[in-house]
């Protein structure tokens, strides 16, 4: 006996829908390892592999959201935070705000957009990687809130979970020196930075460049201006390709001639 029309086309659909979730298991799969590479070719200091492996993805997976978001981050640490925001702000109306949020305002910050930091940085208010991001933009960006800044620095150098990894601690560290020289204290800044400095052998070189441009930034704010070209210079050498050395060689350029 014949089978219906319709169970022939709903087996057909069906056969269509396996092969669909296959291929798409299989892209998934290829994907991530591709990225998984680039991330161990950027841990390697290794930035035009990384970059040339995440290429490929996006031009092909455009609407996939882990891709975005994996690429963003690649895009960011090389240095290109305009086109990691852009894909971070795509990626975030999929994945939700707290998978993306904490890189998306640094990438604002790197931006000088403190405005957009701190936009999104109220979709994750209590996340701790995003209040240091906004503690960044506010003391740094162009439209930062300085005097909410310096309320927010006293708050995170009470968190005790902000010191458990060595580049948050750092980083807590690095904004505490701007702070205090804001503040007119160079005794605290100096000791701020003393407690980064300590933590340096325990970072990656991308981190290591990234803490020295927030040291730089304490040392101008102080005025100490040829330390701040020195300590600018140290971090553009630690990892030449790196976000931190991009914002490094940013804030030299501005400083006064020797």
């Amino acid at each position: 006996m014949d089978k219906p029309p319709v169970l022939i086309a709903l087996a057909a659909v069906g056969l269509l829908a396996g092969a669909w979730l296959i291929f798409m298991l299989f892209v998934y799969l290829r994907a991530r390892r591709r990225l998984a590479l680039a991330r161990a070719a950027l841990d390697a200091g290794d930035t035009d592999r990384a970059r040339s492996l995440v290429a490929p993805l996006l031009a092909r997976f455009p609407t996939i959201s882990f891709v975005d978001n994996a690429a963003a981050e690649i895009l960011y640490e090389t240095g290109d935070p305009l086109s990691a925001a852009s894909l971070w702000e795509r990626a975030m109306k999929r994945l939700g705000p707290r998978e993306v949020a904490p890189r998306l305002v640094a990438a604002y910050a790197a931006l000088n957009r403190a405005g957009d930091a701190r936009r999104v940085a109220a979709l994750a208010p209590d996340d701790g990687m995003v209040r240091l991001a906004l503690v960044w933009s506010e003391l740094v960006a162009v439209g930062g809130d300085r005097v909410r800044a310096l309320e927010l620095v006293d708050a995170l150098a009470r968190d005790a979970s902000l010191r458990v990894s060595a580049s948050s601690d750092a980083m807590v560290s690095a904004l505490e020196a701007i702070a205090a020289a804001r503040r007119g204290d160079a005794v605290s800044m100096r000791a701020a930075l003393a407690r980064a400095e300590r933590r340096k052998d325990e970072l990656a070189a991308h981190d290591r460049a990234f803490i020295g441009y927030l040291g730089g930034i304490a040392l101008r704010e102080a005025e100490s201006i040829d330390d701040a070209r020195a300590t600018f210079t140290m971090a553009m050498d630690a990892a030449p390709d790196s976000i931190g050395a991009a914002l490094a060689r940013r804030e030299r350029s501005h400083l006064p001639q020797a």
